[in-house]
């Protein structure tokens, strides 16, 4: 498929089976907002759709078949919404519209619209389908958990909910844990004090919120108590009252560290648990982020999230890494799997 335009294009036969829409764009909205310049977010979509596209001046034509024409006029529909709605289009948030239209998840301008916080002229909303998914169900459930790999935005959206949680005034303190693994938690063991032990786990949480919050306000909340950073061991023997807790690398708790963090929950509090179960550093069979979905999937008022490749919000090769990685995983399983089961069907 190519861009033509009908002022100097011939007209093409059609097959009855084809169908032509017409769309008319509002002389408020610039050709160049919408089409990019040079044109590069059309050929974007034309990429992506087996349809005819014609502009002519401020009239787009959309040539082909029904199901394929409709799709691409529902796409400008979206596309004109969200410039109307004041945002700026770019080959990110039109592959991720794209993505959305074509599965029938969520309207891209329902998703892209849904700001969570704003700071320091920057909004942090979903981006994905599945990051609105996950949005949602931290907004409706007590506890969440979102499961998925590297990159889409787990921790981030979930600590820009606790912040919004905190300034709406619907929590009194955020609290943001993780296990310090690496540590093995024997902490005792690492030179200096307690924060200086610490710290380097925590690091990414600590990043995470300062993007969110003037580093002069985090800092404040932070020595009131507001705001506590502090490694899953600290959280044991006590009860989370009107809190808004993250519990982040949750691949890496043991089933028993999972039961104790879940059995903290108090009164007036939401709960967030993210993780990836492809990257435990754990002894093999040991999470409890494994385990805990076999125990309470079905359980009211608490539900897992599962976040994809498609969700990740890094550079577009990260995607391919996390879906190459998944088919070598799967492979490799589904090898050892046949590897143990004899031609009879008898195991070894």
């Amino acid at each position: 498929m190519r861009l033509t335009d009908a002022r100097t294009s011939r007209p093409k036969e059609r097959s009855v089976s084809q169908s032509e829409i017409r769309l008319v764009v509002p002389p408020e909205r610039g050709m160049v907002d919408l089409l990019g310049q040079g044109d590069h977010l059309l050929k974007l979509i034309e990429e992506q759709f087996e349809a005819e596209i014609n502009v002519r001046g401020n009239e787009i034509t959309i040539s082909g078949e029904p199901q394929e024409a409709q799709a691409v006029s529902a796409l400008f529909t979206e596309m004109l919404q969200l410039l109307e709605a004041g945002h700026t289009l770019t080959p990110e948030s039109i592959d991720r519209s794209i993505d959305m239209l074509k599965r029938g998840d969520f309207s891209p301008v329902k998703v892209f619209s849904d700001v969570i916080l704003t700071h320091r002229g920057k909004t942090i909303r979903p981006k994905t389908a599945g990051q609105k998914r996950y949005v949602d169900a931290i907004r409706k459930n007590t506890i969440t958990f979102g499961i998925g790999p590297a990159g889409t935005g787990k921790t981030y959206l979930a600590m820009a909910m606790a912040v919004d949680a905190l300034k709406r005034k619907e929590v009194g303190r955020i609290i943001l844990t993780r296990p310090a693994v690496e540590a093995g938690e024997k902490l005792g063991y690492l030179p200096g004090n307690l924060f200086e032990k610490v710290d380097p786990y925590l690091r990414p949480l600590y990043d995470a919120l300062f993007d969110m919050m003037d580093i002069e306000k985090s800092t404040s909340l932070t020595e009131r108590g507001v705001i506590e950073v502090a490694p899953l061991a600290f959280m044991r023997g006590r009860t989370l009252n009107d809190s808004f807790v993250v519990l982040d690398e949750a691949q890496n708790t043991s089933p028993e560290q999972m039961k104790m963090f879940l059995t903290r929950l108090g009164f007036g509090s939401k709960v967030v648990i993210t993780g990836d179960v492809t990257q435990i550093d754990l002894p093999a069979g040991q999470s409890g982020l494994r385990q805990v979905r076999d125990i309470l999937e079905g359980v009211q008022d608490l539900t897992f999230v599962d976040l994809e490749s498609r969700d990740v919000v890094r550079h577009k090769l990260v995607q391919h890494i996390v879906t190459a990685y998944s088919r070598y995983d799967e492979a490799r399983q589904a090898a050892a799997a046949s590897h143990a089961t004899r031609p009879d069907g008898s195991h070894a």
